[in-house]
């Protein structure tokens, strides 16, 4: 698996998760799927992507 493809794999499993807790918790969770949204959109533009570090750190030390 590739970052790129973690990444994507991450994100919706946030916003799948966000989701879920919306509707047995709190309204407040859509929070949650709005930074993720926000997130996506910014390194997209920036082409700096935190979760991307954090991924190749612990994932993909050797590639």
């Amino acid at each position: 698996m590739t970052v790129e493809n973690s990444i994507r794999l991450l994100a919706g499993s946030m916003i799948i998760l966000s989701l879920v807790l919306y509707l047995l918790v709190s309204p407040y969770w859509l929070l949650l799927t709005a930074f993720v949204g926000l997130n996506l959109m910014q390194s997209s533009i920036t082409k700096f992507c935190p979760a991307e570090i954090m991924l190749r750190r612990v994932f993909f030390k050797g590639k």
